[in-house]
């Protein structure tokens, strides 16, 4: 069974930046792909950015490209998302994931979610 688990999330002020870590247990993760999405109040779950396996494919949403960045460290088992130039439309709960393939967008293709963890920019 995959275990995800989120941590540094916390509140910045705009334009600051933070720094999402990822922590994966459970069976090997080869050929697994991880990704980020975000969920603010009275929203649906977005799609923010996601890795391939070996770290050198990325996709991000336009929303947050240029600003943010996703990797991966296979030998730690976790992946990191910096998030940099913050704006308070970012504000969300953040929710790593993982599926067992190729990166997609769409939230219904993820087999495993972290318990999130809360990120709020004020102005």
């Amino acid at each position: 069974q995959v275990q995800l688990v989120e941590s540094g999330g916390g509140l910045v002020q705009a334009g600051g930046s933070l720094r999402l870590s990822c922590a994966a247990s459970g069976p090997t993760f080869s050929n697994y792909a991880m990704g980020w999405f975000r969920q603010a109040p009275g929203k649906e779950r977005e799609f923010v950015a996601a890795v391939n396996w070996s770290g050198g494919f990325t996709v991000y949403s336009d929303s947050v490209k240029g600003r943010f960045t996703i990797s991966r460290d296979n030998a730690k088992n976790t992946r990191y998302l910096q998030m940099n130039s913050l704006k308070p439309e970012d504000t969300a709960v953040y929710y790593c994931t993982a599926r067992n393939g190729p990166i997609v967008t769409t939230a219904g293709g993820y087999d495993y979610w972290g318990q999130g963890t809360q990120v709020t920019v004020s102005s």
